[in-house]
């Protein structure tokens, strides 16, 4: 493995202003932005005896997403803000080291089950399945290694910097799970600054799948400050509630007249620390949110902005529906990209996903996959300015 090296990339980008001024058009605009992007050279290695790499996604507008085929990671996603400065807004690390011992969640791929099952166990056609317990008495994100501790196969690989197209088997009885389930993973970045995740699944056996991204966000980008006057807007009447150990307690509880409710766009820190029982279980927001999305079609959810930089982030999924998460767990411990210490809520997570604990929770909607079904979820986030 080589060290830590950053790369240096300076761009110039020219805007068109269409701001009037006195009844004309203001003349075209340099913009020159300057940002660091990590050294592909720090991720070539093999692990399990298999190629690990970086791969850099690039549009015509300058965005670029850094992903790694060691868990499908997103990296880095390198975006401008509203003067045309470009930073990265995601947690990650700088070399595959770091990702091999530090937190494994950053910007995977999770599964078999993203999110948590009760007592690490479930029933499909009568027979019960144990899991890893990996979280108390509880199986969470798919088990202790799952698939953001995997190396996947890069296929399709071409000359095309928009899209990179994962592979992997999950054989029979991996972590518990019944099935060889084939899964592949189809990252895009399109030039209206989307970037897509296509889900896509098979299995010989009926079992169950609650595939998603663990990405941690940070619209202000630089040194990673607290997310509490990010703007979220949420479209959901309903979420789910959780036990202690975030166990579902099997009812939807509605958002109105709670600190739960984001219909209206509001800073995710206004009401974070309010005295609500749901909040202090989580030590934050760690919640499932009920999408209006019964027939799987791509719906507009949520929209993130960051008053300091001006950068927005839309989001759509064909899910029934996603976690909020505000990284309640960091604590200073991780230390990221560029020696960025990851303090408590400095970044949130949209995981789109089904409910945690579906499989023994027969009112929520069904995560089983048979051999005659075909699995397709798809997820995009994009970004702009205002």
């Amino acid at each position: 493995m080589r060290p830590k090296v950053c790369l240096f990339l300076f761009i110039s980008i020219f805007i068109l202003s269409c701001s009037k001024k006195g009844g004309k058009q203001n003349s075209k605009k340099l913009i020159t932005a300057e940002y660091k992007m990590v050294n592909l050279d720090n991720f070539r290695t093999t692990i399990d005896d298999k190629n690990v790499e970086l791969y850099n996604l690039k549009n015509a507008n300058g965005l670029v997403v850094q992903i790694t085929n060691y868990g499908g990671k997103i990296v880095s996603i390198i975006v401008p803000d509203r003067n045309g400065n470009f930073d990265d807004i995601v947690t990650g690390y700088d070399n595959i080291e770091k990702y091999v011992k530090g937190d494994n969640s950053f910007g995977a791929i999770i599964g078999r089950y993203g999110n948590r099952i009760a007592n690490g166990k479930f029933e499909l056609d009568g027979k019960e399945y144990e899991l890893a317990k990996n979280s108390g008495d509880n199986h969470i994100h798919g088990g202790r290694k799952n698939f953001s501790n995997t190396v996947w196969e890069v296929i399709d690989e071409k000359s095309d910097q928009r899209k990179l197209s994962l592979h992997y088997l999950s054989k029979d009885e991996e972590e518990g799970y019944p099935g060889n389930l084939d899964v592949r993973v189809v990252y895009t970045l399109t030039d209206n600054n989307e970037l897509i995740i296509d889900y896509y699944a098979t299995t010989d056996k009926a079992t169950v799948v609650n595939l998603t991204n663990h990405s941690y966000f940070n619209l202000a980008g630089g040194d990673f400050e607290p997310i509490y006057e990010h703007e979220l807007q949420i479209t959901a009447k309903q979420f789910v509630p959780g036990r202690k150990d975030l166990i579902p307690l099997g009812a939807l509880w509605n958002v109105e007249s709670t600190p739960m409710d984001f219909n209206k766009s509001t800073p995710i820190g206004k009401r974070i620390n309010e005295d609500y029982e749901q909040l202090k279980i989580g030590g934050g927001y760690d919640h499932t949110y009920v999408l209006n999305n019964e027939k799987g079609a791509l719906l507009k959810y949520a929209e993130v902005y960051d008053p300091k930089t001006g950068r927005v982030m839309e989001c759509r999924t064909t899910e029934p529906g996603v976690q909020l998460y505000t990284a309640n767990h960091f604590n200073g411990s991780q230390v990221g990209k560029n020696g960025i210490s990851y303090q408590k809520q400095c970044a949130f997570c949209l995981e789109t996903q089904h409910y945690p604990d579906s499989p023994n929770q027969q009112q929520f909607p069904s995560t089983v996959l048979t051999p005659d079904e075909f699995y397709k979820t798809t997820t995009i986030y994009k970004f702009g300015t205002r």
